[in-house]
């Protein structure tokens, strides 16, 4: 049976010894169109450097600035872009940079934004650690119903020991067990959510009647580190659950994710890092009973775009000589539970760790400490390489694009989050590159839905208590 041959609701497959079952609304279910690439957009008002504020083109005060968060917002959404994304972190000290200093809030920035924008997601980072489930829940999906469906949550567990001083739990849980609360608060979040049937509201003016009672569901959740009563007191929304997102990329990070998550935020310098996450992503969505098409990776770019390459090496001179290397160390440390670097001789290799910051940003840290096995760095080049990374897609537009279309056709990426170093880097991308991307085919010209799941290509998932779900057979090796 051809593609266009299957119907709406097609159910089986028999020519592949794996099958895996889904429950979705019914849609048609194309396998073998390749997705086109997607893009989303880390705004940072004062960047991610210690010092990339002094740059004369950088508003001092960007970071609670809602007019600057409001234009690059509507630049992006130009530019067709498929969500924004805001960060967030529960400490601060002095030694933290800029831009965490003082900074909005995401749900409270992004409500703002939904405002200001009408069709581009809105990606907000909230802990598991250090927030209430119910509280979550209800906030997340209101945001959901303000934007008209355009809400996502980047779901953290919070590696700083000073984001557990700020909250009642005083202390930070162990790295496997902040992801086991993670999944208890995950799982009771999404069971709220489910709280009301889509068509439970029936307002009746005629009887008086405004719900259907049958179809308000209370959850009655008892875990270990959760119990939640419910239901939550808002609807579900059009696109029936925020979009989850999710970023760890740990043994155990990935497993929660590739279980969880609609969608995976990573880091990786090579084709061929990117490429064997990817696939292990994949795989591990499948080993789920998951379609592996419902799992979108996307791998972040520290961007600098130049009229050539001289241009960009200049560029990014122009920002390193704004940062001393006392300011890069101390960077540095934050991954490594702020550990003193200044003890040690700046080109000196960088010194032996063991097991610190294994509690903390655990994926961060083995990664510097493959690259330093790797290639023998010293200790000043890994503090200038965290800070301010050389990114392989910076360079010229036809560069950067050429870089998009092979890591994307190449399974390294579904999409990319950009983060530029440059205030100008968004306008500079939807000028100049998108138009290359669009040309190429690899790009939409215009946005295929109103709501982030379906800018997205997902599937809305079906309320847990409906009579009415549809089902369909996903065959992994259909497509292949």
């Amino acid at each position: 049976m051809s593609t266009n041959d299957r119907p709406d609701d097609w159910r089986c497959f028999e020519q592949s010894k794996h099958l895996f079952l889904f429950v979705v609304k019914r849609r048609k279910y194309t396998l073998s169109k390749k997705r086109k690439l997607k893009l989303g957009a880390n705004i940072k008002g004062l960047g991610n450097t210690t010092d990339g504020w002094r740059h004369p083109d950088v508003e001092p005060d960007a970071s609670i600035n809602i007019e600057f968060y409001k234009k690059q917002a509507r630049i992006l959404e130009k530019g067709l872009f498929s969500f924004i994304f805001i960060a967030d972190g529960l400490a601060i000290s002095e030694k933290s940079i800029p831009h965490f200093l003082n900074r909005f809030e995401p749900i409270t920035l992004l409500s703002a934004l939904a405002a200001s924008t009408s069709h581009i997601g809105l990606v907000g980072t909230v802990s598991t650690s250090f927030s209430e489930p119910f509280t979550i829940a209800r906030q997340l999906m209101s945001l959901d119903h303000i934007s008209g469906g355009r809400a996502g949550w980047n779901v953290v567990t919070s590696p700083q020991e000073g984001a557990a001083r700020n909250h009642r739990r005083g202390y930070l849980p162990l790295h496997s067990e902040r992801y086991e609360i993670a999944k208890e608060h995950l799982d009771v979040v999404k069971g709220l959510w489910d709280s009301w049937e889509d068509d439970a509201f029936i307002y009746q003016k005629e009887t008086g009647q405004f719900f259907d009672p049958k179809k308000m569901h209370t959850l009655g959740f008892k875990g270990k580190h959760f119990q939640v009563q419910g239901p939550l007191n808002i609807a579900r929304s059009k696109q029936g659950h925020p979009v989850v997102f999710q970023a760890g990329s740990s043994e155990r990070g990935r497993g929660f994710g590739a279980e969880n998550a609609d969608a995976i935020y990573t880091n990786a310098n090579t084709l061929e890092e990117a490429q064997a996450f990817y696939q292990d992503m994949k795989n591990r969505a499948r080993n789920h009973g998951r379609n592996p098409e419902e799992l979108l990776i996307f791998p972040s770019i520290d961007l600098i775009i130049g009229d050539s390459e001289e241009d960009v090496e200049r560029r990014y001179q122009e920002l390193a000589a704004l940062i001393p290397i006392d300011h890069a160390i101390t960077y540095l440390a934050r991954f490594f539970d702020d550990y003193d670097f200044q003890q040690f001789d700046l080109d000196a290799p960088f010194p032996e760790l063991g097991d610190i910051g294994a509690n903390a940003f655990q994926s961060t840290t083995n990664k510097i400490k493959q690259a330093v096995a790797a290639r023998k760095l010293t200790l000043r080049e890994v503090a200038f390489e965290t800070i301010l990374p050389r990114s392989p897609f910076s360079g010229t537009p036809e560069h950067v694009a050429n870089e998009m279309q092979k890591w994307h056709e190449q399974e390294a990426a579904d999409g990319f989050v950009l983060r530029p170093f440059m205030s100008d880097t968004f306008h500079q991308f939807v000028e100049k590159v998108v138009p290359i991307l669009q040309e190429r085919g690899l790009y939409d010209t215009s946005y295929e839905s109103s709501t982030l799941r379906g800018n997205l290509n997902l599937s809305v998932p079906a309320n847990r208590y409906s009579q009415t779900k549809e089902e369909y057979v996903y065959d992994s090796q259909i497509n292949q």
